[in-house]
């Protein structure tokens, strides 16, 4: 490679999503300046001592111009407000992605604030995260080795979708291809409905009446099942209601399935609890199998 793949990348939100992406294109050579936006000045002040960003953005249009990529790494309520602030100085040459979770409202917003300059926006989505935020949460490896989908728009152009991959893959992550709906279900299933049965199970404990002396027994599977429970209340708020209607459904597959196995209980069925619990086990393992094996680590 001559001289890095980015000249000046923009970040908003300095965070652990942003700013691990940051470090890790730092790490990989691939970028001479990287420009951070965000609504804390504490934030953004603490992510360039930190050597996450060079410049803070105080100035929008000074800041994206010349930029070759933006990313918005903000809750997805604001993903929408943020484009619409951008859109007047978007250059033709500058690529938009994110890294929101859930992807159908984000591309209906991208539509409404870009209009005619939403074929610059490529959706994403880094499979990858940790229960701490701000900047101090940023590492340079946090996406090593971890899925990135993209969930292209038919106005994208091949080189703009394939520009966003490669930033993507020298932060080491191996990008996947899904269509916006096929995401929002997907991750309904296997992230959205865990988050909110961890705050749910912790916020039931906090509210019981003997709370202290529950907390006070509780080990590592209380600790391993609502660890995700420590994630931002904001962040998966705004994921909740973006995602409202895949999220309702596999929730209400969920209770159907707790009823279920209430009523095995409740008439003492224990061959019945045991299928349930054994068929889980062996779709785990399975599952544990197949992540370790299918994927090696991405080369920066």
């Amino acid at each position: 490679m001559n001289g890095p793949a980015f000249n000046k990348v923009v970040i908003f939100g300095v965070g652990l999503i942003g700013g691990s992406f940051a470090l890790a294109l730092k790490k990989a050579g691939a970028v001479d300046c990287v420009v951070g936006i965000g609504r804390s000045q504490a934030s953004l002040a603490r992510a360039l001592e930190l050597g996450i960003i060079d410049v803070i953005g105080s100035d929008l249009g000074q800041a994206l111009a010349g930029a070759d990529l933006v990313l918005i790494a903000a809750p997805v309520a604001q993903t929408e407000a943020i484009l619409a602030a951008l859109a007047p100085y978007l250059e033709a040459s500058t690529i938009v992605t994110d890294a929101g979770s859930t992807k159908s409202d984000v591309v209906a917003a991208a539509r409404r604030a870009l209009q005619g300059k939403v074929a610059q926006f490529v959706p994403g989505h880094p499979i990858a995260g940790r229960e701490s935020n701000g900047p101090d949460a940023a590492i340079v490896d946090l996406y090593q080795g971890k899925k990135a989908v993209l969930t292209p728009l038919i106005e994208n152009a091949a080189p703009d979708i394939e520009r966003v991959a490669q930033a993507w893959r020298l932060c080491g992550a191996i990008v996947h291809r899904l269509s916006p709906g096929e995401h929002d279900q997907v991750f309904a299933a296997v992230s959205h409905l865990p988050h909110l049965l961890a705050f749910a199970l912790v916020d039931q404990v906090a509210h019981a009446p003997d709370s202290a002396l529950l907390f006070q027994y509780a080990a590592s599977g209380f600790r391993d099942f609502t660890r995700i429970a420590g994630s931002s209340p904001e962040m998966w708020r705004d994921i909740s209601l973006a995602n409202q209607s895949a999220l309702l459904d596999q929730l209400d597959g969920y209770l159907a399935q707790l009823t279920q196995m209430r009523a095995s209980l409740a008439a003492g069925d224990g061959a019945a609890l045991e299928t349930v619990y054994a068929n889980a086990r062996r779709a785990r393992q399975q599952w544990i199998d197949a992540i370790e094996t299918a994927e090696p680590a991405a080369p920066n």
